[in-house]
């Protein structure tokens, strides 16, 4: 996904949810940063390098692809923008345990990671509210891809084919044609767009995520039918609008737990009744052929509130962090984003090495062996045992 939806749709779906106008603009901006808070931010600002959510394109090109390089690439990618359905799922007898262990990162809607990402968001301040919804979200948009380098698991081939709903429901059924030149934007009338240049080395970062497909998971409005190399080639439909609908729906049904207005969460719940005055609206900006839908959730929010949404910035909250003494830069908003930011990758990654799989690396519970490891979690560690009153 990308900012329409992770900024100003999240901040429709926290107002829907109880929150205020400002509330819900942190919530959004949270959401947004994840795509954002990269290292070159966090060197910039003096913030732990630990919090990055995200790589950079610069950042990308100069990554190490050995196992620890390619170990830190997972922890990021996998738990914020592709978080792994099932860590224990079966695979076909015969292959291999590296394979097992990349297929088990495939992400997709519904997963435990996903309730524990947002228990582990409760109580912990709009900025690990926005985290999670930003998570959530992606869950949607990225199903069927995985966090982590791999040919294997992430390769399409030339069968791409957009659905293009008619009149009497059916589909047409249009050949996709791809490029690999970043710098020229899709072409919807043509049905052409950008994806990732076929590497065959299986730990080139041209294999993360969903780049061999581009950017079509995050577009609102696409239907479009190809082949997964981790399904042997056979054929997946992606049904957008369907899963955007559903993923704002669960938005505003996990942000209503968040502000405890509801007991708990569960899994595949949403909340049909607060978005129901407005689904045809909702659809409408979800189903309209454009490659940017901002201004059309940006207007929608700005109704629903009767307040004007400020464009995201991302210096909006730089100078109260870096201003602030040392001992209290955790009270600051971006202080409370970063302790959510290292809680969830030292969740997820725990969770990976839990299940007997490396490829997020090692991870050691603290409470129960102290503290070892990367001294940017020292942080964290201690953050936590003030708050439990240890």
């Amino acid at each position: 996904m990308q900012e329409d939806f992770h900024y100003y749709a999240t901040y429709c779906a926290a107002f829907l949810a109880g929150f205020d106008h400002k509330q819900s603009m942190e919530i959004c901006y949270s959401a947004q940063l994840v795509d954002l808070c990269s290292r070159t931010f966090l060197k910039r600002i003096k913030a732990p390098l630990s919090a990055a959510t995200t790589q950079l394109q610069l950042e990308m090109m100069d990554a190490r692809t050995d196992p620890v390089g390619l170990q830190d690439i997972t922890r990021i990618w996998s738990s914020f923008h592709f978080l792994p359905y099932n860590l224990n799922a079966k695979v076909k007898k015969g292959t291999s345990r590296l394979y097992r262990s990349k297929y088990r990162l495939i992400c997709d809607t519904n997963g435990e990671l996903l309730s524990d990402t947002i228990d582990l968001a409760f109580g912990k301040g709009l900025p690990a509210a926005g985290i999670a919804m930003h998570i959530l979200a992606d869950t949607w948009a990225h199903r069927y891809f995985a966090g982590t380098p791999s040919l294997v698991i992430n390769n399409t081939n030339y069968y791409f084919y957009e659905l293009i709903k008619k009149n009497n429901g059916d589909y047409d059924e249009i050949p996709i044609s791809f490029r690999h030149s970043p710098s020229q934007p899709d072409d919807l009338d043509e049905h052409k767009y950008t994806n990732s240049l076929y590497q065959s080395n299986e730990r080139s970062i041209m294999n993360l995520g969903h780049g061999r497909a581009g950017h079509l998971p995050d577009y609102s409005f696409i239907r479009y039918k190809y082949l997964p190399a981790w399904g042997n080639y056979e054929e997946i439909v992606k049904d957008n609008p369907h899963d955007y609908y559903h993923a704002f729906c669960q938005m505003i049904y996990a942000l209503k737990y968040l502000r405890e207005e509801i007991p708990e969460f569960k899994l595949d719940t949403y909340a049909w009744d607060a978005a129901a005055p407005y689904k045809s609206e909702i659809l409408e900006i979800i189903e309209k052929r454009q490659l940017n839908a901002s201004m059309d959730w940006k207007a929608f929010g700005e109704k629903l509130s009767g307040e004007t949404i400020e464009p995201f910035k991302l210096s909006k909250y730089e100078e109260d962090y870096i201003r602030t003494e040392k001992n209290n830069k955790s009270e600051t908003y971006l202080g409370k984003f970063f302790l959510a930011a290292m809680a969830q990758k030292s969740m997820v990654t725990n969770k990976i090495f839990k299940s007997r799989n490396l490829l997020a690396g090692y991870s050691i519970d603290f409470d129960q062996k102290g503290f070892k490891g990367i001294k940017d979690y020292k942080m964290l560690v201690d953050h936590l045992r003030k708050e439990w009153g240890e």
